[in-house]
């Protein structure tokens, strides 16, 4: 079963924002893009939903968990700057349950640039970033087979 690799959905300017960066929320249209998640997400199974701590990460994948009857799980293993190896680690754990992870932009570029340098995606796939959008990782004991990307909603 798949992983689904969720970047957060369009959040505030962060240097408009004078609070905790941690609780910077959604914008409007992104508030949108996490209602449009559900419909993305709609045929798929989803036994799992984890995200980082961060307030945009969270209200992201709130929807598509309220959705399914599930819990938005937290973890700073998906928080900024947190790198790649906890999303190994996370798909280790899961195993064959197929589970939606959100996080940053910064965590999946490095997580795609890494699927460049296996072979797994072309190199200019890499450049699939937009918030909102998804990477469905086919994957068995942590093994990545493939990766697609889907569009923001």
């Amino acid at each position: 079963m798949p992983l689904y690799l969720v970047r957060h959905a369009k959040a505030g300017a962060r240097e408009e924002w004078d609070g905790d960066d941690r609780l910077r929320p959604l914008s409007k249209p992104g508030r949108r893009q996490a209602e449009a998640l559900v419909e993305v997400f709609k045929d798929l199974l989803v036994e799992h939903v984890v995200s980082s701590p961060y307030l945009r990460c969270v209200q992201t994948v709130e929807p598509l968990a309220t959705q399914r009857g599930l819990q938005v799980e937290t973890t700073d293993a998906l928080a900024e700057g947190a790198g790649i190896r906890p999303i190994f680690e996370l798909m280790r754990r899961f195993g064959g349950q197929p589970a939606v992870l959100c996080t940053h932009g910064d965590v999946v570029q490095e997580f795609v640039e890494h699927l460049a340098a296996e072979g797994v995606i072309r190199p200019g796939d890499a450049d699939n970033l937009a918030k909102a959008s998804t990477w469905v990782i086919d994957h068995a004991n942590g093994t990545i087979g493939k990766a697609r990307y889907v569009a923001a909603p």
